[in-house]
Parts: C-alpha cells; structure tokens; sequence
C-alpha cells in the first residue's frame, strides 16, 4: 500500500512538472554570429546593430543576432566556407560573395547592363522570388536584398571614352575571377590587386585606375591619387543578408515572421540612406579636389556599344546565360527595345 502510494506521488510530481508552462529561463539561447563586409559606422553597420536589437524585443531574448562588422570574419570567400560550416550562422554578402553560392547573381554585376537606379528596381522587382529560390537551394535563406551604390571608374587621368580605359591599367580584385574574365573580354587590362594594397599600386605605377563604388573611394581615401571619376555607372553594387538554413530552422516557427518583416523593414530604410551616404561621398571628394568628367548621351552609348560587342564570349563563362537573357529581356520591355 505505502509502495503504491509513493509511486502514485512519483507520477504526479513528474507530470505536474512535464505540463508546467515553458519559462524564459528555460528557453535555449539561439546565437547567430553574422558576418559584414562593411564598418559599423556606415547606414549598413547601424542597420544591423539595430536588427540586433529587434530580434531580441522579438523573440524576448531568445533569438541573439552578434554582428561581425568591418569585415573581421575574413573575405567573402572565407565568410561564404565559414557559412557552410556554421561557424557563423548569417551574412550580408555582395553579388560576388551570393555568387559563390548560386553563380546567376554575378550577373546583375555585368559592366553596363543594368544603367540605373529605375532599371534595377525593375529587375529586383521581377526576379527576386527566382534569385531568392536559387539561393535558398542551396542551403540557405534570404532575409532581405541591399542595394549598396554603384561602380564607378576612379582615374588618375580622365577617362571619357573606352579607348581611354584600354590605355591603362585598372585595379581588380584578386577574389573576382569572374569580373577580371569579363574586363579582360571587353579590352579592358586589369591587374589584380588586394584591397589592402591600392594605395601602394596606385603610387607605384602598378596600376592607373579602379573600378569601385564612390563609398569604398572615399572611406579608402584613393581619390587623393584617382583625381578623375567618370559619370558613367559601371554596374550596380548588389546584394544581401543570408542566414545559412541550420541557424534558420533553429528561430523558433512562432518568431519568423515578424523576424522576416524587420530584416525588410532595414532592406527598405538602407535604400534611400545609401544613395544620400553615395552623394555624400561624391560631394566631400569634390571639395579635396575630384573632378567628375560628365559624359553627354552619345559617350555614354559608346561605352554600351563596346561592352554589347563582347557579351557572347562572356555568357557561359563570365555570365550565367539564362539569367542574363532574363535581366536582358526586362530592361528591353522597360527601353521599349523591339
């Protein structure tokens, strides 16, 4: 009788405690360390201290998002293996760094495709759903797309037409094969050269001319040498914030959503701070000197003309065929090209 007793008692003390409500003390602390390119005091590097913090009012602390800024966690390259192994859980990654996950990204970075802020807002519009499916493929998710500016070209000499680029040599990036394939197929000579070391390679001779963002110009300061920005936009900067599918699965169903629409919410706000911090930028470089060289209609034509020439031999190398024939297809029915 005693014996049955106690094990009667047993049973209803483990079932009181197995039906108690789940606390905040008891909940498991999901950590997501994720990676940034950019500094933290750029718009970029605010956002996501922010998207910080709205995660964890969100979740009540139960979702904690670490913020590596200033490109700590290594290149891209290194970010995207590090994503991989989960040793960081999430990103915000150019089109060069989504392209070592899904190769059709690389190709909204095509020199002179894509010539304006109206045109990539149409191709973003239209083919998000297909890039984002591409990328989620492959082991990942996509929270939210940024747009970071566009490319220029930084010159010690002007360059107005594509003759006066062939002349010299310009600067490309050692971790973007594909770029420096798709520059050497147009005529273009490049040489690469590690961010770390332009400066150097400016002064040495190595190299007369980059291709960057007017951001990356001024925050490098090598305007001081590049005295010469053409106005034509080479390509826009392109990419966005992934969360490798391991720490995606680990958010709790219930927070989702509302994680989602937060990651959106900083997407929409960095829109108009990127094109303010980009005219920003060109402006402050102007007073130390920059000289813009505006180019009329028919140079900027020139410019199309030339890189049109050699887009077959990139398709299928340099570009992923399909993708661009999608990109391609959008901005002649916004052209009103038959």
């Amino acid at each position: 009788m005693k014996k049955n007793f106690c094990l009667f008692f047993a049973v209803i003390f483990v079932l009181s405690f197995a039906g108690a409500p789940e606390t905040h003390a008891q909940r498991r602390k999901i950590t997501i360390k994720l990676a940034s390119m950019v500094p933290e005091n750029t718009p970029w590097g605010v956002k996501l201290n922010q998207l910080a913090k709205e995660w964890a009012g969100i979740s009540e602390g139960e979702v904690e998002l670490v913020v590596y800024h200033n490109g700590v966690a290594g290149t891209e390259a290194d970010v995207v293996r590090k994503l991989r192994l989960n040793q960081i859980q999430g990103a915000v990654l150019s089109s060069f760094g989504l392209k070592a996950i899904s190769p059709e990204m690389l190709t909204l970075s095509c020199p002179f495709l894509i010539r304006s802020e109206d045109e990539l807002n149409a191709v973003l519009e239209d083919l998000k759903p297909d890039l984002e499916k591409k990328i989620n493929e492959k082991g990942f998710f996509t929270l939210a797309w940024s747009k970071a500016g566009w490319v220029r070209i930084f010159a010690k000499s002007p360059v107005i037409l594509p003759e006066d680029l062939k002349k010299l040599k310009t600067g490309t990036n050692p971790d973007e094969p594909e770029m420096e394939q798709a520059f050497k197929t147009i005529g273009y000579p490049v040489v690469p050269v590690d961010g770390s070391e332009i400066i150097m390679a400016l002064n040495s001779g190595r190299i007369d001319a980059v291709y960057q963002s007017p951001v990356a110009v001024a925050g490098r300061q090598i305007f001081g040498i590049t005295k010469y920005m053409t106005s034509i936009a080479v390509a826009p900067v392109v990419g966005g914030i992934v969360l490798n599918r391991r720490a995606w699965r680990a958010i709790p169903e219930r927070y989702r959503d509302q994680i989602i629409a937060s990651a959106k919410k900083i997407e929409r706000e960095l829109d108009g701070e990127i094109q303010r911090l980009e005219n920003e930028a060109i402006d402050t470089m102007k007073r130390y000197g920059l000289e813009i060289k505006q180019l009329s209609p028919a140079q900027d034509q020139a410019w199309y003309d030339d890189v049109e020439r050699s887009y077959p031999a990139l398709l299928g190398t340099a570009l992923d065929r399909d993708m661009f024939e999608k990109i391609s297809a959008i901005l002649k029915e916004r052209r009103g090209i038959r």
